[in-house]
């Protein structure tokens, strides 16, 4: 059957696709609930199944959901292991595969149904969805096939291995029919692709089936079938129980969802009649979605997955993410750091509502306003989550009829973007703006020069900063032909130039934005300079484009400022880090003059890690005055990924605690006299009270604290206190009464 079907062919060939459709969705929900009994089956390793939604889009979201759902079936199981234990070679083979592989069988299924229930769809859009369903249910048959022949190895009766030789499943089978399926999609025959693809539906059904049995059998089985066949351990079908397992088997805690699949699968064994073969084939046919238990049995893991106990796994929201203790001592160090750079620089701190008015942020970010976070109409004022620094900071000034400030501001802003490295919906910003009249690039030399030395106290590794100015460009953008109203959304096309090459900036510019292929053509020539600051502006200024720059005003403008501007940067020994970049753009509306944005030239991908610019005009959009600003903003989240990346082989201390005060025995009110003595005196202390002091010691050295005070009933009767340093393990006595005073000499050796 071609691409154009008749009107009933292709009700016949939704109606097909449909059953697929419903058999694969039970499938995806059934093989969850087995792979769980396989985990347990063979006391596999979850390190595989850590997944959390980071909100950075590197997790898909189906793979998240199988490891969620797992590990809800396996709550509480005493079989499985945890990330540091267990048998890696468990972990490193089909299981470790399972949120990946039956993740994508989910979304092949999800991406299959959303198409059927478009009506207008072609066989060949059908096709092609089904045909990958196809791909993803051989990858799943596959992997489902090592478990089954993984716990059949662990099985105690030898006769169930011969049955399931008899099935000769196989991956060749799977892969043959998946062939078939292909040369039918090439044919266009849409009927017999769904009708091969079913067939391979088939098989990995027959496969989950017998995974689930040999799982079972591996963890009940041997009693179950003991009891079934009198205790002859299956000899009438051949079956051979070995010796050791004859004997009374200890109970092994199963996890809450897994033990009630079980117990499920358990009664229908004990409905069937005798022999292994009968045992065997009757569990098959249950788990056989044709049968008529099927329907009891898909619901009941359905309950399972879906009730409410089961759901209260929590996560954060796509976008978000939580910080660890470990997480958190690079961020205020980060902090400390960028705080004490801007200080260095006069400037003073300024916090702003996380919310504005709507009215505010409208029309400022220029394609980017679709990313505003709108809060939801409460009857009042409508308001929006801020998206920057930079709005609010004009807002203040011309609210405040301000006409100079040097302000920084270190705060969360909030973005409707697609997550991915680096990228996040909620995220810190940190900002230094100076507004007023200044002399001529005055204040831009000092904002570059602050991110450089920010990006340096901070050693991330090499980065450029790459600048250009905003006349400059339109200028160039003039001298090429764009419309003057066309300025801004081109400006979007270029600032994509880090992401895309220059063809596919091109086709947008042309196909999406209604440039002539000349025009496109000939910004190109000019978007790609780039090069030292000032050689290439020595360059462009005694050459072709130079010539043509220089006839337009406010190009002309611009290389007068970039003049200045790299020339002082040169005197402030920095410009080695300054990239004269034609192509960027910066896509934000307001921004009028010089334009900068640095990049990580290190291993970690994370794109743009700070930038910023003059913005003349905007403060003037608040009030009745304009007051010239420029400012930097640092990508503080990205500079963190980079520097939890460097920290991952080192020593992080979560806390600063200096001193620990060991209590041996019971008495808080030892304890609570004696740190209260060293806050006092301002020195950084925890206590506990254990009578184990080896319980003191080993959280003395995983808290990395350096030294230790153990007092118990001796030394209280005595009046002396132990002062033990945890790096050397040495120990010494010191009377009570001169704690505080021998304990600050050891911690300030240098002040007398």
């Amino acid at each position: 059957m071609g691409v154009n079907q008749g009107g009933s062919a292709m009700s016949s060939l939704l109606e097909t696709c449909k059953l697929l459709d419903q058999s694969s969705s039970a499938l995806s929900t059934i093989a969850v609930a087995v792979a769980a009994l396989s985990c347990e089956a063979a006391r596999a390793n979850l390190s595989a199944f850590d997944l959390t939604d980071s909100g950075d889009g590197f997790v898909a979201k189906d793979d998240i959901g199988v490891a969620s759902d797992i590990k809800v079936l396996l709550n509480g199981s005493k079989l499985v292991a945890s990330s540091n234990k267990g048998d890696d070679n468990v972990n490193i083979n089909s299981f470790s595969k399972i949120p990946v592989v039956n993740g994508n069988v989910r979304e092949a299924v999800k991406s299959l149904h959303s198409v059927i229930r478009v009506v207008e769809n072609s066989g060949e859009k059908l096709g092609g969805k089904v045909l990958h369903l196809g791909f993803e249910l051989r990858n799943f048959g596959e992997s489902s096939l090592e478990r089954v022949r993984f716990n059949l190895g662990s099985v105690g009766f030898e006769g169930i291995k011969d049955i399931f030789e008899k099935d000769c499943l196989s991956e060749e089978s799977l892969r043959n029919r998946v062939k078939l399926a292909v040369e039918a999609w090439l044919g266009k025959d849409y009927v017999k692709l769904v009708k091969e693809v079913d067939l391979v539906l088939g098989i990995v059904w027959k496969i989950v089936a017998w995974e689930a049995v040999t799982a079972f059998v591996v963890l009940e089985g041997v009693e179950v079938l003991n009891e079934k066949s009198g205790g002859k351990g299956g000899e009438s079908d051949g079956g051979n129980v070995k010796a050791e397992k004859k004997k009374k088997k200890k109970k092994v805690l199963l996890g809450k969802g897994t033990s009630v699949i079980v117990e499920v699968i358990k009664d229908r064994v004990m409905s069937e009649g005798e022999g292994l073969e009968k045992v065997v084939g009757g569990l098959l046919s249950f788990l056989d979605p044709k049968s008529l238990e099927f329907d009891g049995f898909l619901k009941k893991v359905k309950e399972i997955l879906e009730s409410n106990e089961s759901r209260r796994i929590p996560k954060t929201p796509k976008g978000t993410r939580d910080f660890a203790k470990e997480q958190m001592a690079i961020r205020k160090k980060a902090f400390s750091i960028i705080t004490k750079v801007f200080e260095r620089h006069c400037a003073t701190a300024l916090d702003t509502p996380a919310f504005e008015l709507k009215e505010t942020l409208t029309g400022k970010y220029g394609e980017d306003s679709k990313l505003i976070y709108d809060l939801a109409d409460q009857g009042g004022e409508l308001c929006s989550l801020r998206y920057d620094l930079t709005v609010p900071f004009s807002r203040y000034v011309a609210m405040n009829g301000l006409t100079s400030f040097k302000r920084y501001h270190i705060d969360k802003v909030w973005r409707r973007d697609n997550p991915s490295k680096g990228r996040y919906r909620e995220f810190y910003q940190c900002d230094f703006d100076i507004a007023g009249q200044y002399e001529k690039m005055g204040p831009d030399f000092e904002v570059v020069r602050i991110l450089s030395e920010v990006l340096n106290g901070l050693n991330i590794g090499d980065y450029e900063i790459k600048l250009n100015h905003r006349k400059l460009l339109d200028g160039v953008l003039e001298i090429c032909g764009v419309p003057p109203a066309k300025f801004r959304t081109i400006c979007s096309s270029i600032d994509k130039l880090d992401k895309q090459s220059f063809e596919q900036v091109k086709k947008e510019m042309v196909e999406e934005k209604g440039l002539s292929v000349e025009t496109a053509d000939r910004i190109g020539t000019f978007v790609k300079i780039r090069g030292p600051p000032l050689e290439l502006l020595s360059k462009i200024m005694g050459g072709n484009e130079g010539s043509e720059l220089l006839k337009h005003n406010a190009s002309k403008e611009a290389l007068g400022d970039l003049s200045v501007l790299f020339e002082a940067l040169d005197k402030s020994r920095c410009i080695d880090k300054v990239v004269f970049d034609l192509s960027l753009a910066r896509g934000l509306d307001y921004y009028t003059g010089v334009i900068f944005e640095a990049a990580f030239k290190g291993g970690v991908q994370v794109g743009s890690i700070g930038a910023g610019g003059r913005y003349d005009n905007l403060i003037g959009n608040f009030g009745t005055k304009q007051v010239p600003a420029v400012g930097m903003s640092l990508g503080i989240e990205r500079v963190l990924t980079i520097m939890e990346e460097k920290a991952q082989n080192q020593t992080v201390r979560a806390t600063e605690t200096q001193v620990l005060v060991a209590v041996l025995g019971d008495k808080l009110c030892v304890a609570a006299e004696l740190v209260s003595e060293l806050w006092d005196v301002d020195i950084k202390a925890e206590f506990k009270v254990h009578k184990k002091v080896m319980k003191h010691i080993e959280y003395a050295i995983d808290s990395k604290i350096p030294w230790m005070i153990i007092i118990g009933e001796r030394e209280l009767n005595e009046g002396i206190v132990k002062l033990k340093n945890i790096e050397t393990t040495n120990e010494e006595v010191i009377p009570r009464s001169k704690l505080v005073e021998e304990l600050q000499q050891r911690l300030n050796p240098l002040n007398p």
